[in-house]
């Protein structure tokens, strides 16, 4: 039998077996084409690549579930130094340092609740940019091109549903490193101003404890340890101690974010001991376990960008979130909620107005459903009233700070046109548990 009928009859019986749904055949047959040399057919190549995917995520999960143990273990390690009150450790606001801040990202108070910033501390941020960058080009390098970019652009699509008023899935294979390209940057830029105002307020500790609920890549841990690491360059900054909780219930983010953790921010920071928990579980379908979260425990609980468009979904939402304030914050502890300004008029079904009243009642009205008492806001915006959205373009081009690298990256795998810039429209809310009467 010639070599090309040999051929194409393994690619029948291939075909066949793809049919007939016997694994064992399918895999055996495509050993015995690859073993021939033959080009590989459409399908062919579809199974190929199948397998790789398969097993690049397998590995993943055997190293995450070994991670998951690894901080399990250290988190549990005693610290008396740990059990002490963290007013104990709160940090006294500097000046230097707060002038710093204020002068490099450029904020401007336009009343007590309006901040707005155009600038960024490049000698933080610059670095780490270029250090997720490196750790997503490396990454990619792993699969083959076309394979990135149509896996790229397929989370891309899921995620864009943000931009029409619909909840993503969060749930593609690329999910954590389209969100590591397209929103990381711009929402750890979001949480360090948040930690910024929490600290110039005096309410910060070196000593602290932090659930991050619907966590992602641990963005909250990084914008914290890139704070501590900015305060080092102005004062003596004590020996810090963050056990850090993640509640997520997609592990390739929790994976994927405590990779680049320890190929960036550990090998960075000297003066941060960071203790980590994993828990990966769906919380709104999961039957929530309360007794497994620590009571009483926690000095700050954070919701960063997960509040949801459908009603039932809020209203779910809402009667966990409660529930984990109730059972685990301390007494003394806060809340930090993070919200995009758009998305908190058009979750009420409210129009967006210059209208400081109307802004007041709306986040009365969103604390009030999740049962909080205010002890701050502020809104955090890259732009003023002056600006319309269709000079928002030019005026990013001329004023926003840059993602250079970022944005290499961006035109390469999702041909984007334009420069990606810091941009900030982000409510910050801080709050307590409502005390009844």
């Amino acid at each position: 039998m010639s070599s090309a009928i040999a051929n194409w009859w393994r690619s029948q019986k291939f075909k066949a077996a793809m049919r007939s749904g016997n694994v064992g055949k399918v895999n055996k047959i495509f050993q015995e084409i690859q073993k021939s040399g033959a080009s590989l057919s459409w399908t062919e190549k579809l199974f190929r690549d199948k397998q790789q995917s398969e097993s690049v995520f397998q590995e993943a999960n055997r190293e995450l579930a070994s991670l998951k143990k690894r901080f399990l273990e250290l988190s549990q390690q005693p610290d008396e130094r740990l059990n002490q009150k963290s007013d104990n450790f709160l940090l006294t606001p500097n000046p230097a340092f707060i002038d710093h801040i204020n002068n490099v990202f450029k904020l401007i108070n336009y009343d007590e609740c309006t901040t707005q910033s155009t600038g960024i501390d490049h000698l933080i941020f610059d670095e780490f940019e270029a250090g997720l960058v490196e750790y997503l080009q490396e990454e990619f390098d792993k699969l083959p091109q076309h394979k990135v970019i149509s896996q790229l652009k397929d989370s891309l699509e899921d995620l864009n549903n943000l931009k029409i008023g619909k909840d993503p899935d969060y749930n593609l294979n690329f999910t954590a490193y389209t969100y590591f390209m397209k929103y990381f940057l711009e929402n750890t830029y979001s949480l360090y101003l948040a930690w910024f105002l929490i600290y110039k307020d005096g309410l910060l500790s070196t000593k602290i404890n932090i659930l991050d609920i619907a966590a992602g890549p641990a963005t909250t841990a990084y914008s914290l340890a890139l704070f501590f690491q900015n305060c080092s360059r102005f004062f003596d900054l004590p020996q810090s101690h963050i056990s850090y909780y993640s509640l997520e219930k997609q592990d390739s983010f929790q994976y994927r974010g405590l990779q680049f953790w320890r190929k960036y921010i550990e090998q960075k920071l000297c003066h941060t001991n960071t203790y980590f928990r994993f828990v990966t579980n769906d919380i709104f379908t999961d039957s929530l376990q309360l007794n497994n979260l620590p009571r009483d425990f926690f000095e700050f609980i954070v919701i960063s960008h997960c509040f949801f468009f459908d009603n039932d979904k809020r209203n779910q939402s809402n009667e966990v979130y409660k529930k984990i304030f109730a059972h685990t914050l301390k007494a003394q502890g806060y809340v930090l909620l993070i919200i995009q300004d758009k998305k908190l008029f058009m979750t009420f079904g409210i129009r967006q107005l210059e209208d400081k009243d109307q802004e007041k009642a709306i986040v009365s009205k969103f604390l009030t459903e999740l049962d909080l008492d205010i002890i701050w806001y502020k809104h955090l915006t890259s732009t003023n009233s002056t600006i319309s959205p269709h000079d928002f373009g030019k005026f990013a081009n001329e004023k926003l700070a840059k993602q250079p690298k970022m944005t290499t990256l961006l035109k390469q795998y999702f041909g984007q046109k334009y420069d990606n810039c810091y941009t900030l429209d982000d409510y910050v809310i801080l709050a307590k548990r409502k005390v009844n009467d």
